[in-house]
C-alpha cells in the first residue's frame, strides 16, 4: 500500500509570509482534554486566550489524535502512525516492533528537523514517549527542558504512584522540592500547569535573547487524572455544574450547532447506559460530582491563564506576530474511574490537594466529549476527535469558518517542515528514515486550497477504525465493525454495516492492509 509523501512546495500563506523571518513555534498539547471543553468548541469553561487565538487564526472542526497518550505523541513527534514509530501501546517493552515501548531509531523527530534549520528547541511538560537510551529529550535535540517521563505529577508534595515520578532540568534529575522550581524563594509548593509555563517562558526568553526562533513544546499534564487544582481556581466552578450532564450535553452542542461546529441536524450522542440521569440522583451525589467537575474546570482554567502568560509574553518581546501557536489534545477525555468517577480525599485535606485521588469518570468525560460516543482509548469520535487551533499572526489570515477537510496529528510534522523551509532527512545516525505517514496542512492554513482524498487509520489493544471519505468503519474490542456515514451522522449513532457488507469488506481489507505494513501486526 502505498503513502504520499507531503510536499515540501513553497506555497505563501499570506501576501508578506516569503519574505518573513522563521516563526516561532508553540506546540501545545493537553492531556485528556475533551473535544468540547474549550468555549470556542462549545464548552462552558471560559478560556478566552484560548479563543482568542481561535479568533486570529484558524480551526479545524475534524482532526484526530491516536487515542491515547503516548501513541498521539509518537505521531505528533515524528509524522508517523505510531506503530510505524514503535509506540502502537503504551511504554512498556515488547518483543514486537510496532509495539515495542518507545520511539524507534527509524523515526526522526521535530525537534530534530528544526534543529538542523537553526531552532532552538524547548520541552516543558510530559514526555511519555520511551526512557531509553536515545529517546531521551536531550538526545532528541531539545536544548532546553524540564519534563516527567509520563503524566499524572500536578504538585510537588503529591502523593500516590504518580506524585514520586522524578522531574529533569535538562539533564538531571532533580528533587521535586528543589528551591529552583518553586516560584519564589519563600514558596514551599509548585503546580504543575505554572510550573511548566514558567520554565517554558524562561527558555523562550534565553532563545530570543540569541536571536535565535524557538519551537517549545509544551505537553501539559493537565487536565489527566488525578484531577487537581489550586483551592482558589476550584472555588470559581463549585456549584455551576449543579444543572448536571444530561443539560449541560445539550447545551454543548446547541452552542456547536450555533457556531457550525456541528451541522444543524446532528444528534447528540446518547448517554451511556451505565451512567444514571442526573435528576435520578439524590442531592448528596450531585454535589460530590459538582465538586469533580469544578477542580476539572479549575484545571482547564489554569492552561487557558497559561496561555493568556505565552500571548503576554510574546507582545511584550515583540515576537507575537511571528510566532505560529499550534493547539489540541491527545485523545478525548478519559472515562477511568469508573462510571461516576472517583472521589476520594484524606482526612484534613481538600478536594483537588496533592492528597486526594479524583476521576472524572465515565459520566463527565461524556460531557467533556460532547457531542460524541465514546472516549479516550476508543476509535470512536469521542476518543479520536481533537481541537486544532492554529494561530500566526504574520503568516495565516484570520478564518471565522471551520476548517471542514479531516487532519490528523501525522500531519503537524510534515505542515511545520513546508511552512518553515526544512528538510526531512533520509538517515539518522546510520538508519534509514520512514517516509512521513503525514501531509503538509499549509494549504489548509493558507485557504488556498485542500488536501488529496486519503484514508486515516486507527489502531490501539483491538480498538480500531478507517475513514475513507466520509465512511468510518470502527470497531472496539472483540465486537463487530460498524460502518458510518459521518457527513451525516458525525455522532455515530446510525449503524450502517448491515445495509453494506460489500463496502464494510472493502475498508476491512484496506485497513488490515495498512495494519499489516505499519506494524499493527502481529500483536502482543
Amino acid at each position: 500500500m502505498k503513502y504520499t509523501l507531503f510536499s515540501f512546495t513553497s506555497l505563501v500563506l499570506c501576501s508578506v509570509s516569503s519574505a518573513l523571518e522563521k516563526p516561532n513555534i508553540i506546540l501545545i498539547l493537553t492531556d485528556d482534554m475533551g473535544f468540547s471543553d474549550l468555549s470556542c468548541y462549545g464548552g462552558e469553561i471560559p478560556t478566552p486566550h484560548i479563543d482568542s487565538l481561535a479568533e486570529q487564526g484558524v480551526k479545524f472542526s475534524q482532526f484526530y489524535n491516536a487515542t491515547r497518550c503516548c501513541p498521539t505523541r509518537a505521531s505528533l513527534l515524528t509524522g508517523l502512525y505510531q506503530h510505524r514509530a514503535g509506540v502502537g501501546g503504551m511504554t512498556d517493552k515488547k518483543e514486537v516492533s510496532g509495539y515495542q515501548g518507545y520511539i524507534n531509531e527509524q523515526s526522526t523527530m521535530i525537534s530534530e528537523v528544526l534543529h538542523e534549520s537553526g531552532y532552538f528547541n524547548i520541552l516543558t511538560g510530559k514526555w511519555h514517549v520511551g526512557w531509553e537510551e536515545g529517546v531521551l529529550p536531550w538526545d532528541r535535540k531539545f536544548d532546553r527542558n524540564l519534563c516527567i517521563h509520563a503524566g499524572g505529577l500536578h504538585y510537588s508534595d503529591q502523593s500516590g504512584g504518580r506524585g514520586k515520578r522524578p522531574i529533569y532540568l535538562n539533564r538531571d534529575e532533580i528533587s521535586r522540592d528543589d528551591p529552583r522550581l518553586m516560584p519564589t524563594p519563600s514558596d514551599s509548593q509548585w503546580y504543575g500547569t505554572r510550573l511548566w509555563t514558567r520554565y517554558g517562558l524562561k527558555f523562550a526568553q534565553e532563545a530570543i535573547d540569541k536571536e535565535q526562533p524557538f519551537f517549545w513544546y509544551m505537553p501539559y499534564v493537565a487536565p489527566h487524572f488525578p484531577c487537581m487544582a489550586p483551592e482558589e481556581m476550584v472555588a470559581k466552578y463549585l456549584g455551576k455544574y449543579m444543572e448536571g450532564w444530561d443539560k449541560l450535553r445539550q447545551d454543548r452542542i446547541d452552542r456547536q450547532k450555533q457556531s457550525g461546529l456541528i451541522a444543524e441536524d446532528c444528534q447528540l450522542s446518547e448517554r451511556p447506559e451505565t451512567v444514571a440521569a442526573w435528576d435520578s440522583l439524590p442531592d448528596e451525589q450531585k454535589q460530590q460530582l459538582d465538586h469533580t467537575m469544578a477542580i476539572y474546570a479549575a484545571m482547564m482554567d489554569e492552561v487557558d491563564r497559561a496561555v493568556g502568560q505565552m500571548i503576554a509574553f510574546l507582545k511584550e518581546n515583540g515576537q507575537f506576530e511571528n510566532t505560529l501557536f499550534l493547539f489540541m489534545s491527545d485523545n478525548g477525555s478519559s472515562h477511568e474511574g469508573g462510571d461516576l468517577g472517583k472521589f476520594k480525599i484524606n482526612k484534613g485535606g481538600r478536594p483537588g490537594d496533592g492528597q486526594s485521588d479524583i476521576f472524572v469518570g465515565t459520566c463527565w468525560a461524556n460531557l467533556h466529549n460532547a457531542p460524541f460516543r465514546k472516549s479516550k482509548m476508543f476509535s470512536h469520535e469521542g476518543g479520536s476527535a481533537s481541537p486544532l487551533i492554529a494561530c500566526w499572526p504574520d503568516g495565516i489570515s484570520a478564518n471565522p469558518e471551520w476548517i471542514t477537510t479531516p487532519a490528523h496529528v501525522i500531519d503537524i510534522l510534515p505542515t511545520l517542515v513546508d511552512i518553515t523551509g526544512s528538510s526531512y532527512p533520509s538517515e539518522r545516525h546510520g538508519h534509514q528514515v520512514f517516509p512521513c505517514d503525514g501531509v503538509s496542512l499549509k494549504s489548509l492554513l493558507s485557504g488556498e486550497g485542500d488536501l488529496d482524498p486519503r484514508p486515516l487509520y486507527w489502531e490501539h489493544f483491538g480498538k480500531a477504525a478507517i475513514r475513507v471519505g466520509d465512511r468510518k468503519l470502527v470497531r472496539y474490542g472483540g465486537r463487530p465493525w460498524e460502518l458510518y456515514d459521518l457527513g451525516k451522522d458525525r455522532t455515530e449513532t446510525t449503524d450502517l454495516a448491515a445495509a453494506h457488507p460489500d463496502e464494510v469488506n472493502s475498508m476491512l481489507e484496506q485497513w488490515q492492509g495498512w495494519a499489516n505494513e505499519v506494524g499493527v501486526f502481529p500483536k502482543p
